[in-house]
C-alpha cells in the first residue's frame, strides 16, 4: 500500500468521553439492522405463541389493571373506558421498560462478541431501541383497534389536536430507556448486584410513573412531600401526555413536556459519558 494512501477505517481510542462518531455509526448501519433483525427473530424463537406475545402482554396487563385499580380500588377514568385508559399507558410504558431492561445488560450479555471484533459499541443498545419499536407499533395497532371499537360502542372519544406530538413522546421514551440502560449497563460491569435489582426496580418505577392512574389523583390524594416523586418523574409526565394526546382527557401540559425533554437529554448525555468510559476497560472487569 502507498504510504500516502488514506486508510479506509482507522480504529483508535476515544480522546473525548462525549465523542459519538455519527459518521462511523452510519457506516455500520448494516450491522445495526442485522442486530435489529436478530433481536426480533430470536426473541420468541421456539415459543408456541411467538409474536402473539406482543399482543397478549399489554392486553393482559391492561385487563388486570382494570380489574384491580378501576373495579376494586374504584379509581375513576372519567368518560374514558378504564381498559382503554390503561392500555394507553401500558403500551408506551412497555416500550420504555423493554428498552431499559434489555439495554441495562449490554456489556455482560455481549462480552464475547465485544472481545473479538471491533464496531461502535453504542450500536448494540441502539439496536435494542430500534427493534423494540416494532413491538410498540404492533401494540399501537391493537390500541387503535380497541379505540375504534369503543367509538362504535357509543363512547365519545377523539384524539387531541396535538396528536402530531405523539411520535416525539415515543422518541423520548426510547431515549430515556437508552440513557438509563447505558448507565446501569456500565455499572453492572463492576457491581453485579445491580442485575438483580433492575427487574424489581422497574416494577417499583411503574407505580411511580402514573401508568394505571391519572397524575391528578396522586396530586389530590397524597401530600406534597410524597406526590412530588410522581409529579416530577419524567416518565409519569410523558405517559400522562401520551394519554392526553390519544384520548383527549385534559389539556396538554407543555411545561411538563419541556421539563421531561430536558431531563431526557441530561440522562442520555450522562449515559453516553459513562458508556464511553466503560467500553475502554470493561473487558478487564466483566
Amino acid at each position: 500500500m502507498n504510504k500516502d494512501q488514506d486508510w479506509l477505517f482507522e480504529i483508535k481510542p476515544k480522546s473525548n468521553l462525549f465523542m459519538l462518531n455519527f459518521k462511523e455509526i452510519w457506516q455500520y448501519r448494516d450491522l445495526l439492522m442485522l442486530f435489529v433483525k436478530r433481536d426480533v427473530v430470536t426473541l420468541y424463537k421456539q415459543t408456541i405463541l411467538g409474536p402473539l406475545w406482543y399482543i397478549i402482554q399489554p392486553l393482559l396487563t391492561s385487563l388486570i389493571f382494570t380489574l384491580i385499580f378501576n373495579n376494586i380500588a374504584n379509581i375513576s377514568t372519567g368518560s374514558v373506558p378504564p381498559f382503554l385508559f390503561n392500555l394507553t399507558g401500558v403500551i408506551i410504558w412497555t416500550y420504555f421498560k423493554e428498552c431499559f431492561v434489555s439495554t441495562s445488560d449490554t456489556f455482560k450479555k455481549n462480552e464475547a462478541i465485544f472481545g473479538k471484533v471491533y464496531f461502535p459499541r453504542v450500536i448494540m443498545p441502539l439496536s435494542i431501541v430500534v427493534s423494540n419499536l416494532l413491538k410498540f407499533f404492533i401494540q399501537l395497532i391493537i390500541f387503535i383497534g380497541f379505540y375504534v371499537y369503543f367509538i362504535f360502542k357509543g363512547h365519545d372519544l377523539s384524539p387531541n389536536k396535538f396528536i402530531f406530538l405523539y411520535p416525539f413522546l415515543v422518541f423520548l421514551m426510547g431515549l430515556l430507556g437508552l440513557g438509563l440502560g447505558m448507565i446501569i449497563s456500565s455499572l453492572v460491569t463492576k457491581y453485579r448486584d445491580l442485575t438483580f435489582l433492575v427487574n424489581f426496580g422497574v416494577q417499583l418505577l411503574m407505580y411511580l410513573s402514573a401508568v394505571m392512574y391519572p397524575l391528578t389523583l396522586i396530586q389530590d390524594k397524597l401530600p406534597q412531600k410524597f406526590s412530588w416523586l410522581v409529579t416530577y418523574n419524567p416518565l409519569a409526565q410523558i405517559i400522562e401526555l401520551s394519554r392526553n394526546i390519544l384520548i383527549n382527557t385534559v389539556q396538554i401540559n407543555f411545561k411538563g413536556l419541556g421539563y421531561s425533554s430536558i431531563i431526557t437529554v441530561i440522562i442520555v448525555l450522562f449515559g453516553l459519558l459513562i458508556f464511553n468510559k466503560t467500553e475502554k476497560s470493561f473487558i478487564d472487569t466483566i
